[in-house]
């Protein structure tokens, strides 16, 4: 028996207990993690937004595929698994990871320092059907039995309960999306509209490094004119040659501009494979908003697009992508084609051996996507 992370969000959590509390689904990217677990293993629920601990469930089934609507209307969790539900406690009785007696007990957690910021990315909780260790597993699987008897009320802060209000969900022609206008009271000014010197380095240095990761794993690599020269400043000679001086694709002018402007973008051939834009100071509406005009410029276009900033930004990021603005584009919304990775998720990528011989799917075990959030 396994101990695995489910993930659900306050509005997941009711669907699936409102259904019966019998299936839990994933997305179809997680298929091959799926099919190792087996019946008998055991998801541990974790609520995301609110970082709480609400149950534990015995896996009753095989992976199977049901598009019956049960999450959502098309239903993105296809990847089912029968359950049967050992613990299910309502969000407000749900333990936070925070509590001191909880984050202590746990290795995912204790050597971390409590609510640092990206300490849930620090921690792995960012992925469902991670496997958590046999020790933190039987730890949370006792905290939340006992929990289920004492029924300690653990009662929401205003932070809490402004998450909670955070979704909304907007009808359109052939589906419901999310939406969201974040508050900027949220996001501290800059005490300097400009752009520092450091900031430009550093976010040159997130360039060099999303290139350089690329042209290992046998990409061909584009970076904006403006940029090429201090990028390829940071990167090996013998990577120089991966590096496009002309986009060889065949798009109108106005797209080609469009992309001409991403920051990085991976190429096979004469397609693009992966597109990043890097946002490291306090703004990040023009990544979204360039990934969006590429995306309403080319609905059909077939590309993975990744909004890449430091973990202190990763909240305002998996915000931002929900502005109805970003929510309601033709093709579907913008946060189901393009996720957030962050720095540290960079520098994990790019500290593996052999990198040549990986594959960029690599990317979806440190990518985070607004609709899990």
């Amino acid at each position: 028996m396994k101990y695995f992370l489910d993930l659900f969000t306050p509005e997941t959590w009711a669907a699936f207990r409102a259904n019966g509390a019998s299936v839990s689904g994933f997305r179809e990217r997680q298929r091959s993690v799926a099919e190792r677990i087996e019946p008998g293993d055991k998801f541990l629920c974790y609520i995301v937004r609110l970082s709480r601990w609400a149950g534990v469930l015995e896996v009753k089934s095989p992976v199977f595929t049901d598009t019956t609507p049960i999450f959502g209307d098309p239903d993105p969790f296809v990847v089912r698994f029968s359950v049967e539900a050992r613990v299910v406690l309502d969000l407000e009785y749900s333990i936070p990871i925070l509590e001191p007696g909880v984050w202590s007990r746990l290795s995912l957690t204790k050597d971390i320092e409590r609510g640092a910021v990206g300490w849930a990315q620090h921690a792995s909780l960012r992925a469902s059907l991670k496997q958590i260790n046999d020790a933190d597993g039987k730890t949370v699987e006792e905290l939340l039995y006992t929990q289920e008897k004492a029924r300690t009320l653990y009662s929401f802060s205003p932070q809490d309960r402004q998450r909670l209000g955070q979704k909304a969900s907007i009808r359109t022609e052939n589906r419901a999306v999310y939406v969201e206008v974040p508050n900027d009271v949220d996001e501290k000014p800059a005490a300097d509209s400009s752009t520092s010197g450091d900031e430009v380095r550093e976010s040159h240095k997130v360039q060099a490094t999303l290139a350089r990761v690329g042209a290992e794993m046998g990409f061909r690599i584009w970076i904006p004119r403006s940029d090429r020269q201090k990028i390829l400043g940071q990167i090996p000679a013998s990577l120089h040659a991966s590096f496009l001086t002309l986009l060889p694709l065949n798009y109108d002018e106005t797209t080609l501009k469009t992309i001409e402007q991403i920051d990085v973008i991976w190429l096979k051939g004469r397609s693009m494979a992966r597109a990043f834009e890097v946002e490291h100071t306090t703004a990040i509406y023009s990544g979204l908003l360039r990934m969006a005009d590429l995306l309403a410029l080319q609905p059909n276009m077939d590309i993975r697009l990744h909004i890449v900033a430091p973990d202190d930004k990763r909240e305002r990021v998996l915000r931002e992508i929900k502005r109805p603005v970003f929510s309601l584009l033709d093709r579907g919304p913008l946060y189901e084609s393009c996720s957030y990775l962050s720095y540290d998720g960079l520098e994990e990528i790019s500290s593996i051996e052999h990198l040549s011989h990986m594959s960029d799917s690599i990317i979806e075990e440190f990518e985070e996507f607004a609709q899990d959030e």
